[in-house]
């Protein structure tokens, strides 16, 4: 393994901001891995470094093919990191909007502009995302459909679900969207923690990331290759909302198979703890997405449902 610095930022009163990236065997750039872009994903982060862990010893096994490089980028935003703060820890901007950057424009921008200079090139790119909903998914592949995506190929890494997704004006400054634009096969690999660490989460998307990278010919690694996984469209998801705050009673899982009018949560009067809401799954399906937290408000979504075909 060789350590680099992907990017450094002068600073005028901390010492310089530096993109360290991990670097494994030679030649063509064939795969390059992302962690934690905002400064709240310490899963992320952590994955990454569990998956650094794993490839130092494919590499001091001779286990990575000839002529062929990953590099590991495990996190981005430090500075935000250090203080727990999601965004840019001065002006509250957002990395992963600003791609693919301008050296000479605002902080974020030259930050994006320079990571993505050391990332691009690449023939895949994976990117370990999280979600702007807080709660539990189930571990999946998530791809935007630009005209450039490889879909196909997001089988290898053994996951549930592959999810295919519209990209909306905002995507198209994210790191997965100009991955594609530049010709890098992109994938966003979502686990279920952003800020605590998952172990398990981590060690399924270790073993994700590593069987793909198998299955395209980068390294040798022999592991049980996980599920046959299926597609589903991001629009036909059904959204659960509720329909009123409380405190939020949640009486299934992801992966769950759930029936019409089967009850999934309770929301609860904080005050005398009466059932003020029953929320019932509107379709058969599978459970995708449960909230996390302890509270619902009022129209916000509970839950996320694969519909049975």
């Amino acid at each position: 393994m060789k350590k680099t610095t992907v990017y450094e930022l002068r600073t005028l009163y901390r010492d310089n901001m530096r993109v360290t990236g991990m670097e494994f065997g030679s030649g063509e750039k064939s795969a390059v891995i992302v962690g934690g872009i905002r400064g709240n994903e310490v899963q992320q982060v952590f994955t990454c470094a569990m998956l650094v862990k794993k490839l130092k010893e494919l590499e001091a096994d001779g286990r990575i093919n000839a002529g062929k490089s990953i590099l590991v980028v495990p996190v981005i935003n430090s500075y935000s990191m250090n203080i727990e703060k999601r965004f840019w820890s001065t002006d509250n901007t957002d990395i992963n909007r600003m791609f693919p950057g301008y050296d000479k424009g605002e902080t974020t921008q030259r930050i994006a502009a320079g990571v993505f200079n050391a990332v691009t090139g690449y023939k895949y790119g994976v990117h370990f995302a999280s979600n702007y909903i807080p709660g539990r998914f189930v571990p999946h592949i998530r791809i935007m459909k630009t005209g450039w995506e490889d879909a196909e190929t997001a089988k290898d890494f053994g996951l549930p679900y592959v999810v295919m997704r519209d990209p909306r004006p905002y995507d198209t400054t994210t790191l997965h969207y100009n991955w594609q634009i530049w010709e890098t096969k992109a994938y966003s690999l979502f686990t279920n923690q952003t800020e605590s660490i998952d172990p398990d989460g981590a060690d399924e998307a270790v073993k994700a990331v590593l069987n793909f990278l198998n299955a395209r010919g980068i390294i040798r690694f022999d592991n049980h290759r996980g599920y046959i996984s299926s597609f589903i469209e991001e629009k036909d998801m059904v959204s659960v909302k509720s329909n009123t705050a409380g405190i939020f009673r949640c009486f299934s899982d992801t992966l769950k198979t759930v029936k019409r009018g089967q009850a999934l949560a309770e929301i609860l009067d904080p005050l005398d703890g009466s059932v003020k809401a029953e929320v019932k799954s509107p379709v058969d399906g599978t459970v995708f997405f449960t909230q996390e937290k302890s509270f619902a408000h009022a129209n916000a979504v509970l839950f996320k449902i694969i519909p049975s075909l």
